[in-house]
């Protein structure tokens, strides 16, 4: 196939910052795939809670973007065609993987070929989607903190989300006592991925139940993040993805770390493939199609999620 700039496609932008209504479906030029990328014909894109703080400028300093900006940060697909140099895909091959940033939300996406990994044969594009944040993020900000060991504490705030999901899975695997905190609807979701101790926090305050924790895993930030200090250890710490403030909103003397995933293949693929083969779970909450994405944006902001909600582009 040849693609030249003057080819359009669709894609899901913003054109400043705002709320629902900023983000919209419009036509764009397709790319070209430059030197070490391959240009990826998108099947399947990941929603993720991160899409609506970028849409509303919430996260800029971390994720600038020069407007207008098309988002979504992962997706899978198929390779359509080689850039100069790019030598580790073949046309034809399916891929996934995270951007490192917006721009997934197009039906052609040029992508450093060292993000992508290739999708397990086991794995449809859809599902395959939803993994390549969530499941390396979530590894990563565990031990972002230092050396998980067993017997510590962990408590996951937003622990029936995607993240959170993953999370727990894996301090459970280090052979940590895991306390989550969930909604009323989800707690027997989360009980089920491992959790020892599952808290309705629609009922009760999980201060009440979660003692001398070493480290907390925040996935929800605001309130949840300020009054989780009183539940550490003295030597204790808060790894957060929700609130970029929150060295601001770290008391003194204790330690308190902003977490931002960082691309590694060699991860994605060993979890890609444990999901693939059922050792680990990856749950969809909703399959929607490209034009739904904005309300599936907002969506996601407004309602509690199981898992993860992904665009399938056939749709």
């Amino acid at each position: 196939m040849t693609t030249t700039l003057n080819d359009t496609q669709r894609a899901v932008l913003i054109r400043t910052y705002g709320g629902a209504a900023a983000a919209e479906v419009a036509e764009i030029a397709r790319p070209m795939a430059g030197q070490g990328q391959v240009l990826v014909r998108v099947r399947a894109a990941g929603v993720n809670g991160i899409d609506w703080k970028v849409r509303e400028g919430f996260v800029k300093d971390a994720f600038p973007l020069q407007l207008p900006a098309v988002l979504g940060i992962e997706l899978a697909g198929v390779v359509e065609a080689l850039g100069p140099g790019a030598t580790r895909f073949r046309i034809g091959d399916r891929v996934m993987g995270p951007l490192g940033g917006p721009g997934a939300y197009a039906e052609f996406v040029a992508v450093d070929e060292v993000k992508l990994v290739r999708t397990p044969q086991d794995l449809d594009d859809v599902h395959a989607a939803a993994i390549p944040v969530a499941s390396v993020a979530a590894w990563q900000s565990l031990h972002h903190a230092g050396p998980i060991a067993a017997g510590q504490r962990i408590l996951v705030h937003g622990a029936a989300g995607g993240l959170g999901g993953y999370a727990v899975q894996y301090a459970k695997r280090a052979g940590a006592e895991v306390f989550a905190t969930a909604s009323t609807a989800h707690v027997e979701y989360v009980r089920s991925l491992g959790a020892d101790h599952v808290i309705d926090y629609r009922t009760e305050r999980f201060e009440s139940v979660a003692r001398d924790i070493d480290l907390v895993l925040d996935y929800v930030g605001g309130e949840v993040l300020d009054r989780s200090w009183q539940v550490l250890t003295k030597d204790g710490a808060i790894v957060g993805t929700s609130s970029p403030d929150i060295l601001a909103r770290t008391p003194s003397g204790r330690r308190g770390l902003w977490f931002m995933s960082k691309p590694d293949t060699a991860l994605l693929e060993r979890l890609a493939m444990e999901i693939a083969q059922g050792a680990l779970i990856s749950k969809l909450d909703e399959v929607v199609g490209f034009d739904d994405i904005p309300a599936a944006i907002e969506r996601n902001r407004t309602d509690p999620r199981i898992g993860k909600v992904v665009a399938d582009f056939s749709r």
